[in-house]
């Protein structure tokens, strides 16, 4: 989370009188305590309303990164601004990540891929521009299962009436605190009662930047920001 600190003065000195003999003109009253009361609880009043939305809780942090990315098509429908505001609240919530994320038992369990700021990261060519006029995506699941497997499926209908599927099994090795690689096995493809393997392996680097018992936040080694949901 970016935390910025403001600077506000709405202090307004009172004009000055210009200095006067007691003699030939008698001091000014002193202006009525109750008005400087006012004016403290004036300046405390916009101090904390510029304040608070800095120091909103993880949770509800978690409510509003959902809510942007809710029927996108993962993030596909959204406008650049839409993007930035997802980044600005993924930056707020790393403020709030465990420390040695790699380490959490949490990481463990079935997660549906909300979100990813570059579509083709997550099932590559099946979501291109293309590939999503002609597999039709029905869900994109991670599974992480210890000690070190991780699964990635991506479910589809082909041309909106053959169902199918792409999946790819790989080794989860930590590479630091945040850090993890994951080396994929040729992908299988299967559609209907048909399945194949094809291609080679494949690579993937992950920092995990936030997670708790409901999402989990992650960006790719090329900056591609990922937004994790806890299945079930």
């Amino acid at each position: 989370m970016s935390s910025s600190s403001s600077s506000l003065s709405l202090f307004t000195p009172n004009k000055l009188l210009q200095p006067q003999t007691l003699t030939s003109r008698p001091n000014p009253p002193h202006p009525p305590s109750v008005s400087l009361r006012s004016h403290r609880r004036n300046i405390s009043t916009v101090r904390s309303s510029l304040i608070e939305p800095a120091l909103r809780a993880p949770d509800d942090l978690v409510a509003s990164i959902l809510s942007k990315v809710r029927g996108t098509d993962r993030g596909v429908s959204l406008t650049k601004d839409g993007h930035n505001e997802v980044a600005d609240v993924a930056i707020q919530l790393a403020k709030y990540c465990v420390d040695d994320p790699v380490k959490c038992p949490l990481i463990f369990g079935e997660w549906d891929v909300v979100y990813c700021s570059v579509p083709t990261s997550p099932g590559g060519g099946y979501r291109s521009a293309l590939g999503r006029l002609v597999f039709k995506t029905n869900e994109m699941v991670q599974v992480v299962e210890a000690p070190e497997t991780v699964q990635n499926r991506v479910a589809f209908s082909l041309f909106g009436f053959l169902d199918g599927e792409v999946s790819l099994t790989g080794k989860l090795n930590v590479l630091d605190s945040k850090w993890i690689q994951v080396i994929f096995e040729p992908p299988e493809l299967k559609i209907g009662s048909l399945g194949f393997r094809y291609g080679g392996e494949s690579e993937v680097k992950l920092e995990i930047t936030y997670i708790d018992e409901k999402i989990r936040l992650g960006k790719g080694s090329r900056g591609s920001l990922f937004v994790f949901l806890r299945r079930g």
